[in-house]
């Protein structure tokens, strides 16, 4: 049976639901959408047949798959010049977080004036946009990791500068979100776990940072459990379909969790994947142990609580860290950033950059520059400990 939720936006989930897509869109007043999809997805029949549908279902749409695993402003322009030429009315996104990203990006400038940048989330920018200009987005995830169909923002690289900036607006949160897990189901095993594990970055983010806001932290708890349950599952066996539904779910979980801050994974994970093009999950994978542990006096009793809810055998700190090892070593995710290409030359630049992300400011320590020098210096050697703190 379908579920419907609406926290924090309208979702349904369910096997097959994906159906409904033509009905939703008309819904939400949305009669000629652009279909912002994933190039690699949109040459995969199920995929193919999902456009097939909607273009069916009596709407007026055109595609358009010019995005990157990073997406660029670049590219959400390409695709704002396409949805005005068209005369569009909203956005479809389908994907992963670059395409839900793009997607979300291009609905909120298909009527505005200013510089895509303008809109970067610092201050109070958001209020320079038109929201009446602003078309609504009915997303469709084939991820579960970026959470981003539950988001108000959008992560593009400004590629001047080889920076990931944060785009933001309220009514950039999708008005309608579909959750099919057939959708994941040819996803590969590399980017089950890495996307998985994004999952579990922004859950643990989330409950370890220091601001008041216990929803979110019950939210994270429970995504927690279920990625711990769930993801080994959906690696090792990629048509589980009741693995792949629960992974949705805790991604939408992690990114409804994160409205109470993230931290220094993210802050370390933003430039990086800007200046080497690497997957985002994937970073988060790797610096997880090494953040975790610099963050140790601030966050053992929390971590504890957290191994104690997900029944960990070892319910304490030592425990915790020695799940995500294995949990690690068991979907194939390397030890140390040299795997992506970091080397301790690009450490003191990828620390500056770190401090100065808004993701730094909500990490339970305060890290300086050189803490971050230190925390990705071990990250690079594979040494699992910090005595910046």
């Amino acid at each position: 049976m379908p579920c419907h939720w609406h926290f924090p936006t309208a979702i349904l989930l369910g096997i097959g639901e994906r159906q409904q897509l033509p009905k939703l869109c008309l819904q939400n007043s949305i009669q000629s959408p652009l279909v912002v999809i994933d190039p690699i997805l949109a040459q995969l029949p199920i995929f193919t047949a999902l456009i097939g549908k909607i273009a069916r279902g009596g709407l007026k749409l055109t595609v358009f798959t010019k995005i990157s695993g990073n997406p660029t402003g670049q590219q959400v322009m390409a695709g704002v010049t396409q949805f005005r030429y068209h005369q569009h009315d909203g956005v479809i996104a389908i994907g992963g977080g670059s395409a839900l990203d793009a997607g979300k990006a291009i609905a909120l400038m298909a009527g505005q004036t200013q510089s895509l940048w303008d809109f970067e989330d610092i201050g109070d920018n958001w209020e320079q946009a038109d929201a009446e200009k602003i078309v609504p987005v009915v997303a469709v995830p084939t991820t579960a990791g970026t959470g981003s169909e539950v988001g108000r923002a959008a992560v593009i690289t400004d590629e001047k500068v080889r920076l990931k900036k944060i785009i933001f607006h309220p009514k950039m949160l999708p008005c309608q979100v579909l959750l099919d897990p057939e959708l994941t189901l040819c996803l590969p095993a590399n980017l089950t776990a890495a996307t998985g594990m994004d999952a579990l970055a922004h859950n643990l983010e989330a409950f370890c940072a220091p601001g008041y806001h216990p929803m979110a932290a019950g939210i994270a708890v429970e995504a927690t459990r279920l990625i711990r349950h769930y993801l080994p599952r959906a690696y090792e066996n990629s048509d589980d379909i009741e693995a792949r539904t629960h992974m949705l779910v805790a991604s939408c979980m992690g990114a409804t969790a994160f409205q109470r801050g993230l931290g220094a994974m993210h802050a370390l994970a933003h430039p990086m994947g800007a200046r080497y093009n690497a997957h985002h999950g994937l970073l988060n994978a790797i610096l997880m142990p090494y953040v975790l542990v610099a963050n140790r006096t601030k966050i053992a009793c929390r971590i504890e609580q957290l191994a104690k809810y997900i029944n960990l055998p070892q319910a304490d700190f030592a425990g915790f860290i020695e799940w995500v090892l294995s949990l690690r070593d068991r979907l194939g995710i390397p030890h140390t950033l040299d795997a992506v290409g970091v080397t301790l030359s690009d450490v003191d630049a990828l620390a500056e950059l770190a401090f100065k992300d808004p993701s730094a400011v909500t990490n339970p320590i305060l890290f300086s520059v050189e803490d971050y020098a230190t925390l990705c210096t071990n990250a690079v050697t594979g040494t699992l400990k910090f005595s910046g703190r």
